[in-house]
């Protein structure tokens, strides 16, 4: 599929030379107050102020045992080895693997559920689609964590994402007590972090001190089987897997169909479609 060639208006410029300002945003975290939908009023209204909401035991055990099962099979599938969605860590053991909606049927019907679809649909006001799928693995003493970040500065710098209207859904299927999980500075959504050219998107540690300062820091420890739904340029990074027990969870990126990739704003090349998908085909169940 080809880039379109309508222009668009760069609201949230970044990659710049210089020592940009922190940018108010201008576009809605939610679309939709009515509730029409699986997520209360109230919920929604958190994860307006908030950036995120969490939605306690999505899955049931039986279901959160195939989705482990399923995992470990693609971590293992000779297929996948030396496949380019492959990603591993220095000691050679898989840490992620990307497109997994278009690898695994399991993960495919998953996305396609209504109890994750209709909460993305809902967030975002409008069908959507998938603009990233994975799998993360984080293995036990030197699983990898990642450093602060907008997971939107990337998209848009990178991917040519024009507005912030698009949610991640990470579902974990292990415990995530203290094996490196997610923090989050909660309202801090509302703040676009341009980063200076050549930073590879890395924020500022000003920039980064203002959002703690003023939002604080909130770590995510939920049980195997939720569902956090976080916003696209939610400040966000993790902890290094210092323990001896592995983490996994299933990890897919919604954006709104009314929200289609464009040229990168940073310049460049787009990065390969199993990292940001650019067909834009509405999901439905």
């Amino acid at each position: 599929m080809t880039l379109t060639a309508t222009a668009v208006v760069d609201r949230y410029p970044t990659r710049i030379d210089g020592d940009p300002d922190l940018i108010d945003r201008t576009d809605p975290s939610v679309w939709d107050f009515t509730g029409a939908g699986p997520i209360d009023r109230a919920t929604v209204a958190a994860h307006h102020a908030k950036g995120f909401s969490i939605h306690h035991d999505l899955l049931s055990e039986a279901e959160v045992a195939a989705c482990r099962d399923e995992l470990a099979r693609l971590a293992t599938d000779p297929g996948l080895a030396d496949d380019s969605r492959t990603l591993r860590t220095e000691s050679g053991e898989v840490s992620a693997i990307y497109d997994v909606h278009t690898l695994s049927e399991l993960v495919a019907e998953l996305v396609c559920d209504p109890r994750v679809l209709d909460r993305a649909r809902q967030v975002l006001g409008s069908d959507v689609c998938v603009h990233q799928s994975r799998i993360e693995y984080l293995p036990g003493f030197h699983g990898k964590g990642a450093y602060w970040h907008s997971p939107f500065e990337t998209w848009h710098a990178e991917d040519g994402m024009p507005a912030p209207r698009a949610v991640s859904v990470s579902i974990p299927l292990s415990g995530q007590e203290m094996t490196g999980e997610l923090m989050a500075m909660p309202g801090s959504h509302r703040t676009f972090v341009p980063t200076s050219r050549g930073s590879g998107g890395v924020p500022g540690k000003e920039h980064l001190t203002r959002l703690a300062d003023a939002y604080g820091i909130e770590r995510f420890t939920d049980a195997e089987g939720s569902l956090l739904m976080f916003d696209a340029n939610l400040m966000q990074g993790s902890a290094d897997n210092i323990t001896p027990f592995p983490r996994t969870n299933i990890h897919v990126v919604f954006s709104s169909v009314e929200n289609r990739l464009c040229e990168p704003f940073a310049g460049g090349e787009p990065r390969p479609a199993f990292i940001a998908n650019r067909d834009g085909t509405p999901l439905h169940r």
